[in-house]
């Protein structure tokens, strides 16, 4: 009898396991199914937009090559590459000191102290760069500043955050030892855990400066300059031949900025070549060397490219510009009309968001078994198809969600489902490819041996990847949700709804009061997604 006892004992936390499993995912089923019905509440559908969207479509075969053109391009390539550089190295710096500021290990058990360093961050990261952008425009001006600080805060407070989990997982023998010697916990967490996490710091340090020139030339599209802001006239203009010139362009300097920083951060995770340590620690080694001292000579040449002024920072105008939005902005605006707008608008953004992630997710699922590089020998049509998906791919995410909505609006009527779909398509270009990844990871054992029983390749595939890869696609789904969220906001701003929509009327009226209750409520909901989102990841371990 003990032993039946013994052997169903783990059966109970493994059931217990499944229903949350199962409540969780019924749950997601009815939020988007509750999402679509909200967004579906009239004609959607623009027919007389179809012949725009065949000569916007046909003009990618035949890109503008003038040299005039193309020079312009270069030119603001160039701005681009610039703010990315000096953003990433600002995010960095700050994610360097916040992390220690807010390591669970340094604060040890004064937990309140952690808790409020973390929620500290939740404001600067709660904001997407374009918000801040729009928001330091009204400070600093039409100032170079503008481009690179609306990257470096926002991305410097993630950084903290991930820097500080980062540290938090490495063993804290060495750092037990300095404090057992006398050293403060700060000093103890800089020589004590940081050289040990030094691997994995460097391999996101590399991974923000991927992001950074996306952010760009999302700023471009907001007045910054950058391949962006040409996009933006291109199409503004109708001249579809310049505008898939310049998604060209994009799509080029994202691919460049995707294998450069994938193949630092392999180098940092592979094995061990030379003397050094092996795994996340940092080694002797000259492509890591070389991309180190490429990096900073490009924030130094960027510095100097954009002719960045401290001076400006500090510049009693600045000091006064910043005095009258703030003096103006607070209290905020609590007003039963302003909260019901913000409410409604509040809504339309957790719909669109939740479309948005179920679109790139199905999609991603359908895509990762093509796009997955082969293990072994395979057909040529079989690569072909492979590396067709991936290029797809790689465009979906080289275009910013703005561009995305308007190409949409071709089809469709102006409101939140355009925003909705852009923001998925653009997220499926990120998600199709984290899901090849997970599925190239996955052991390639049972899909083998259910081909070798005579299952078709789509059904081994099915039964034999699809179960692994599972777990980790709806994670980065999950955690994909948080930025789609963020990103709601950035297509809001040109008009696809929500509290983007909201913020960029209040903004254009210089309404500050209205502008702070609009941005407190974007933080509270994506630091209610954030919750929910880990609540929901947690599930799925």
């Amino acid at each position: 009898m003990s032993a039946v006892l013994e052997q169903r004992a783990p059966a109970a936390p493994r059931l217990r396991r499944d229903r949350r499993r199962w409540a969780w995912g019924l749950a997601a089923a009815a939020l988007v199914v509750w999402s679509l019905a909200g967004l579906m509440t009239g004609p959607v559908l623009n027919p007389p937009g179809v012949g725009a969207l065949g000569r916007f479509a046909g003009a990618a075969l035949s890109p503008e090559l003038d040299g005039a053109f193309l020079s312009v391009l270069g030119t603001a390539a160039l701005v681009t590459v610039a703010y990315a550089a000096l953003g990433a190295a600002i995010a960095v710096a700050l994610g360097a000191a916040g992390a220690v500021l807010v390591s669970g290990t340094t604060w040890g058990r004064r937990r309140w102290g952690w808790t409020a360093a973390r929620a500290a961050l939740a404001v600067p990261r709660g904001l997407h760069e374009a918000v801040w952008g729009l928001l330091l425009l009204n400070v600093l001006g039409l100032d170079p500043w503008v481009g690179v600080l609306a990257i470096g805060i926002p991305y410097g407070a993630v950084t903290a955050k991930v820097f500080a989990d980062l540290l938090d997982e490495v063993p804290r023998g060495p750092y037990e030892a300095l404090l057992a010697a006398g050293a403060g916990r700060v000093g103890a967490a800089l020589y004590g855990l940081v050289p040990q996490a030094a691997g994995g710091l460097a391999s996101y340090a590399f991974y923000r400066l991927e992001c950074a020139v996306r952010s760009a030339v999302v700023l471009g599209l907001i007045g910054a300059g950058g391949l962006g802001y040409q996009l933006s006239l291109s199409f503004a203009s109708l001249r579809w031949e310049q505008v898939w010139t310049a998604v060209y362009a994009l799509a080029l300097l994202c691919l460049s900025a995707d294998v450069a920083g994938r193949a630092v951060r392999r180098r940092l995770a592979g094995p061990r070549t030379g003397s050094g340590t092996r795994g996340g620690g940092l080694r002797r080694d000259r492509v890591l060397t070389g991309a180190v001292l490429l990096s900073a000579a490009a924030v130094a040449w960027s510095w100097w490219y954009l002719a960045l002024s401290p001076a400006t920072l500090v510049s009693a105008r600045t000091g006064d510009e910043l005095a009258y939005v703030l003096g103006a902005a607070w209290p905020p605006d609590t007003s039963g009309a302003l909260l019901a707008d913000v409410a409604g608008a509040a809504v339309d953004t957790l719909e669109m968001s939740v479309l948005a992630i179920a679109l790139a997710t199905a999609g991603a699922v359908l895509l990762a078994g093509v796009a997955a590089r082969p293990a072994g020998p395979a057909a040529p049509a079989r690569r072909l198809a492979g590396t067709l998906v991936r290029v797809v791919l790689l465009l979906l995410r080289a275009v910013p969600p703005p561009v995305w909505a308007l190409v949409v609006l071709f089809v469709l009527l102006p409101g939140v489902l355009p925003g909705a779909v852009a923001l998925g398509v653009y997220t499926l270009g990120v998600l199709g490819r984290l899901a090849a990844e997970a599925t190239e990871e996955a052991d390639p054992r049972p899909r083998a041996a259910l081909l070798a029983m005579g299952a078709r390749p789509a059904g081994a595939w099915l039964l034999g990847v699809l179960p692994q890869a599972a777990g980790p696609v709806l994670a980065f789904a999950l955690y994909r949700w948080e930025v789609v969220v963020r990103d709601t906001v950035m297509v809001g701003l040109l008009g696809a709804g929500g509290l983007g929509a909201l913020l960029a009327s209040r903004t254009a009226t210089f309404d500050w009061p209205a502008v702070t209750t609009v941005l407190a409520a974007t933080v509270l909901l994506t630091f209610a997604v954030d919750v929910v989102s880990d609540r929901a990841r947690r599930a799925l371990r």
